[in-house]
């Protein structure tokens, strides 16, 4: 394995900070590249092995690269701002109407929040290539299925086959890969399918069993809001990983119901600490909301949209009186986790929705000042998952463990910062840390980026593909 003197560029960020502020970052990136250009060959698979072309994003990775000094930062972005196309959709025509499954890369099932996220930086491209627009409403029409199939499951199998998590101890069904109860994982279908159609103006996708999916989110989330028992749903697993099971015979540590919903598990697949996800439950209401919109705008349902804002409203009251504490350094801050009763969990995970993405997920705004310090709070060694290192410094979690640090924290720090000195700091990193792959992962060592896990992150490449074209001609 390449090691990290071998490839690491030395002598430091960026041209450095010179005028990081009054230069397009476009010229910022042309230090001097480890390797030799003609050596970054592309890493995309031969055009016949592509699950899915677009001309649209062909054009736009053309367009990107030339506005990118680095030949380096320029490979980085054509292996990875395609790489969901490329590798991980399966698209058809079924009864009539677009079908898209998309797994998360090296693991064969489709997970709802992943694959929301992994098409999401092509919706912009939409209206220009018809054939990328019937991809994502395929996206859309299959998570309306998959929600109809179980509103509790996180992910889920192209067909039949069995899951390996067939021996959980929850309501498994066909089809359902995994049953892990994470608030975004309904968030980020209705994300997708409201931004589509602001897009596109495409409202087809919100047919009658979007309608019912709907209702279903809204029930879900009412039965987590724990007003009226446990609810139906608990989960175990045989396991010597502890976050990978919920303790008190599935059902979590005790939360009192002020009126936020419970989340088994993080979108790190891991289980809560105290079960009320802040960053979620935030979510959640932005999620609500667009409900709201499309139930009052399309699908003429008007109860359903006075019950989402009801809900929303609520949530939002609940979260204003739970979940903003003071923390003994920074002040008013957004808690990660809460139970009702007085405990709060000061720490972040990598994994979005957290807390540093919540202007990204329009759960707040990037001015708010219980963000910003919320902000300081997450990107400091008060986060006992805060990593710095000799490589880089960032947001890890549980799910890998100690000095692991998240490309997709570098990512969304520089998705949510207004600063032009740090956001090129974090290019510079996210370049510098690919393990000379070509590829982000899902996390690396603070100390050596050669260590790293999941070579193929489809979400975490497609993230970093959204934050170069972004900033690219900035």
């Amino acid at each position: 394995m390449t090691t990290r003197r071998d490839f690491l560029k030395k002598g430091g960020m960026l041209l450095a900070a010179t005028a990081v502020n009054a230069t397009p970052l476009k010229h910022v990136f042309a230090n001097a590249s480890p390797l030799a250009a003609g050596e970054y060959e592309s890493k995309r698979p031969p055009l016949p092995d592509r699950k899915f072309t677009s001309r649209a994003v062909e054009e736009l990775i053309v367009k990107t690269k030339g506005q990118l000094k680095d030949p380096k930062l320029a490979w980085m972005f054509e292996n990875c701002f395609p790489n969901t196309l490329d590798t991980t959709v399966d698209f058809q025509m079924l009864e009539g109407r677009p079908d898209t499954f998309v797994i998360t890369g090296d693991i064969n099932a489709m997970w709802l929040r992943d694959s929301a996220a992994q098409v999401w930086p092509y919706l912009p491209l939409c209206k220009q290539d018809e054939p990328l627009r019937l991809l994502i409403a395929g996206v859309i029409n299959r998570q309306t299925r998959c929600i109809l199939l179980d509103p509790y499951a996180n992910s889920f199998t192209h067909g039949a086959e069995a899951s390996e998590w067939a021996s959980d101890i929850t309501r498994m069904k066909p089809y359902t890969h995994e049953r892990k109860w994470e608030i975004d994982s309904l968030c980020y279908p209705v994300r997708l399918a409201y931004h589509y159609w602001k897009t596109t103006g495409d409202a087809s996708v919100f047919d009658a069993a979007w309608k019912q999916a709907m209702h279903l989110v809204l029930q879900t989330f009412r039965e987590q809001q724990r007003k009226n028992g446990l609810g139906p749903y608990r989960f175990m697993r045989k396991t010597e990983r502890q976050l990978d099971t919920v303790c008190n015979d599935g059902y979590g540590h005790p939360l009192n119901p002020v009126g936020l919903i419970a989340s088994m598990f993080r979108p790190s697949d891991d289980a809560t600490t105290f079960g009320f996800l802040v960053p979620s439950n935030l979510f959640a209401i932005v999620s609500l909301r667009q409900i709201a919109e499309i139930a009052q705008r399309v699908s003429l349902d008007a109860p359903l949209a006075a019950s989402c804002h009801e809900l929303a409203d609520e949530v939002q009251a609940a979260a204003r009186q739970h979940a903003i504490v003071t923390h003994p350094k920074h002040g008013k801050v957004y808690a990660y986790e809460v139970d009702g009763f007085g405990n709060t969990y000061f720490t972040d995970d990598a994994n979005v929705p957290s807390l540093l993405s919540l202007p990204y997920l329009g759960a707040t705004a990037i001015d708010d000042p219980v963000y910003r310090n919320t902000r300081q709070l997450v990107w400091s060694t008060d986060n006992p998952y805060f990593f710095r290192g000799q490589a880089a410094e960032g947001i890890g979690g549980p799910h890998i463990g100690y000095d692991m640090i998240w490309p997709m924290s570098i990512i969304m720090r520089a998705l949510t910062s207004t600063d032009r000195e740090e956001i090129a700091r974090c290019i510079q990193t996210l370049r510098d840390t690919d393990g000379n792959t070509g590829f982000m992962h899902e996390s690396f060592h603070k100390n050596d980026p050669s260590k790293f896990t999941r070579r193929w992150f489809a979400w975490a490449n497609t993230l970093f593909g959204e934050l170069i074209v972004k900033h690219a001609n900035s």
